[in-house]
């Protein structure tokens, strides 16, 4: 039995999110069962590194699966480019060691969040920025507010789903914050994060940078383990998995 790592790229316009769900075939983790499944007939495992969720993208994706035989990683490589929707691209594949598990043997992740700021949306970048209308986000007091969100917390607060009965204690490592004439970009790296966490995290730096909340406010809305202490969720669009790290 052989297992291969592969690395994806997706635009998650279109799609539910990346786990197969019963009530649609729209999920990239189908997409990609489903063309690897039909070219080697035999039914795969694709396992993520984590889920994404609906329209949500990724430059770089990890996933792993086993196959009964050895198919060179070239031509495994060009087949499956060739079957897949043009929206989702292996971009490169290795034979792994048995035991190596995309989603368990993970370091750290960095996901990207663009906010494009202004009176009318960039056209062109519309399926991958969130447009926010309002001009007045204080950039300075969105990295005071960063800077509390970095180390290990309990992000209970920050978690989309309330049922939630694993533990919701993650190592944020790094938040940096830059801007562009009217893009501002947010990048965030940790071991994991929790459902809607970083979505939550930037609609909460937005309304630190509209005056809404403070970031002497990060601390309580940590402590207090209750989502509606925290910010809005921000859209999915602008928001993109750029590396799993092993």
């Amino acid at each position: 039995m052989a297992n291969y790592k592969i690395t994806v790229q997706y635009d998650g316009t279109r799609y539910r999110g990346w786990q197969i769900q019963n009530s649609t075939e729209e999920t990239i983790q189908g997409k990609l069962v489903s063309v690897i499944s039909r070219l080697t007939n035999q039914r795969v495992d694709v396992i993520g590194s984590g889920r994404t969720d609906a329209g949500v993208h990724a430059l770089g994706q990890v996933a792993n699966f086993h196959l009964d035989q050895e198919i060179a990683e070239a031509d495994l490589l060009k087949d499956l480019n060739k079957y897949l929707p043009e929206d989702i691209a292996v971009t490169s594949i290795e034979k792994v060691h048995d035991r190596f598990h995309a989603r368990f043997n993970a370091i750290s992740k960095t996901y990207r969040y663009r906010i494009y700021v202004g009176e009318y949306s960039n056209v062109f970048e519309r399926k991958y920025c969130y447009w926010y209308k309002d001009t007045k986000l204080d950039i300075n007091l969105m990295k005071q507010a960063a800077d509390r969100l970095i180390g290990e917390h309990d992000f209970m607060s920050f978690c989309g789903n309330s049922k939630m009965k694993k533990s919701t204690v993650r190592n944020v490592t790094d938040i940096n914050i830059s801007k562009n004439n009217r893009e501002i970009v947010i990048d965030y790296t940790g071991d994991g994060f929790l459902q809607n966490m970083i979505r939550i995290m930037t609609g909460t730096l937005i309304e630190v940078g509209n005056g809404t909340k403070k970031p002497e406010d990060i601390p309580e809305i940590l402590l207090s383990k209750n989502r509606e202490a925290a910010g809005y969720t921000a859209p999915p669009q602008g928001l993109c998995l750029m590396e799993v790290r092993y």
